[in-house]
């Protein structure tokens, strides 16, 4: 095997060793297939689904389709594996030559993963709603911290996607629908595409993680633009995700920090808000923080957000924001050094110790809440830490084949096999897929065919100007005649 075909046969996502208007855990829901105006897992009543008797209809209540709230297994454990016999080689290199044993995996695909943005949607839709732009810009600010709160405490790593694999979800209780294709191998991009039921959002973007690990953590930067786009304001803004790196992944209790600054521009009106993703410090003090402001075009700070991204986010004027900090300077005091804190080694063999979750978010009087995470499920520590939305992803209801294309996530047998708990049969699947994809690649090689992608073109981004993936339609019209076999 050639170093290129080790490259895009490794990890793309994380590797380890071992109050919003919509809480998921009591939410309902109905797919809705806008093209035909049924859901996908309405249906199917010609044959049997995966996991249903024939003609068999979803769960139902009061007229809604209800969608599952546990995994069908729990979660294997990874403490009787040895990871830094992969990762001693590898210090301070992207991770290009390695294939991770499939129990550092959670049972979803990094398309799938994407799709959790969709979380918090209603941000998406509340922006739409808002009159100003400053506010509007305040629920954008929301969307993207929101966007990354759920890869709190999730250190396994998703599957790869495979080339010209895709996920779609159509949730119609949360007013949107999505689609996402990995559109190349080489290198791995994924690209996505979503848009709200009531026309009142666009929101695409490409990512492309780059990896790198440093002895005793995962770094994944983020490359790639995200795009939103309020169809009723005309308005679109642009970001970037922050650096997401996973600690401890030779030895000791794994943890995650999310760092980097992130802007946010409204390319309409000039507003820009800037967003500084803290990492933890010596002493963990900023563990989780999100700090920063929004400006107008003229750079005048007119709002302060803070908060953290896995808890919530405020908004306050500065004024008032720099009064409660002279305050709260005055009664400050120095902090000792702790003798745990002061004995950190550089060795890979030591363990980066655990900061200690600081208290709550401290609320200024006269702030605004911007955004609250959803309740995990009680069993999420048993489902690889989920959120109830997550929970639902991968989620395969009797009929839904017949409305999906053959290349969706939910039809990868590595995946299913692990959600269902046959770790061997996963492992096997995942080898066979691999092998497949390299044979198709050899194929097109000797032949001189380029890949063809087939719901996303290279183009460029139409507000930044910059290199882009752009959603080309159609796949709602359900014609997957021509859909490649990649499973």
């Amino acid at each position: 095997m050639n170093s290129e075909e080790e490259f895009f046969d490794a990890v793309s996502g994380f590797d380890s060793d071992h109050s919003g208007e919509f809480s998921e855990a009591s939410q309902v829901a109905g797919g809705l297939d806008a093209d035909s105006g049924r859901g996908p897992g309405t249906k199917g009543t010609k044959g049997p689904g995966r996991g249903g008797s024939v003609g068999a209809r979803p769960p139902q209540e009061n007229g809604l389709q209800t969608h599952r709230t546990s995994l069908p297994a729990p979660m294997f454990t990874r403490s009787d594996f040895s990871v830094w016999s992969i990762l001693k080689k590898c210090i301070g290199l992207e991770l290009s030559k390695i294939t991770m044993p499939i129990v550092f995996n959670e049972p979803l695909s990094f398309l799938q993963r994407i799709t959790e943005y969709m979380e918090h949607v209603y941000l998406l839709h509340e922006a739409s709603r808002l009159a100003l732009p400053l506010e509007r810009m305040q629920a954008v600010a929301a969307f993207a911290v929101s966007a990354v709160a759920s890869q709190w405490e999730r250190t396994g790593k998703p599957f790869n996607p495979l080339l010209g694999e895709t996920y779609e979800l159509i949730r119609e209780d949360l007013g949107f629908r999505f689609i996402s294709e990995q559109v190349s191998h080489h290198p791995p991009i994924s690209a996505f595409y979503s848009e709200g039921l009531r026309q009142d959002f666009v929101f695409h973007g490409s990512i492309y993680p780059k990896l790198k690990f440093w002895g005793k953590s995962v770094e994944a930067e983020p490359r790639g633009t995200i795009t939103l786009e309020l169809l009723q304001q005309n308005e679109a803004y642009t970001w970037t995700n922050p650096t997401c790196c996973v600690h401890n992944v030779i030895i000791g209790k794994l943890w995650i920090e999310q760092y980097g600054t992130v802007e946010i521009l409204n390319h309409r009106t000039g507003d820009k808000c800037v967003l500084h993703f803290k990492s933890c410090g010596l002493f963990g003090k900023e563990l989780h923080k999100v700090e920063g402001y929004i400006q107008d075009k003229d750079k005048k700070k007119l709002f302060i957000i803070y908060g953290k991204w896995t808890e919530c986010l405020w908004s306050i004027d500065p004024v008032s924001y720099e009064s409660f900090k002279k305050q709260e300077k005055r009664g400050d005091h120095l902090r000792k050094v702790s003798p745990e804190a002061s004995s950190k080694k550089g060795d890979s063999e030591v363990a980066d110790n655990v900061p200690e979750a600081q208290e709550t978010v401290q609320v200024i009087p006269g702030s605004r809440l911007l955004w609250r995470i959803n309740t995990r499920p009680p069993n999420s520590a048993q489902m690889y830490n989920f959120t109830s939305f997550t929970v639902t992803l991968n989620e395969l209801q009797d009929g839904m084949e017949e409305s999906l294309p053959p290349t969706d996530c939910r039809l990868r047998p590595d995946i299913r096999g692990m959600e269902n708990g046959h770790m061997d049969l996963a492992s096997r699947e995942k080898e066979r897929l691999e092998e497949k994809q390299r044979d198709a690649r050899r194929e097109r090689a000797r032949e001189e065919i380029a890949w063809r992608t087939r719901w996303f073109y290279q183009g460029n981004n139409p507000h930044t100007g910059t290199p882009d993936w752009l959603y080309a339609g159609g796949y709602f019209e359900r014609n997957f005649s021509d859909c490649p076999d990649i499973y």
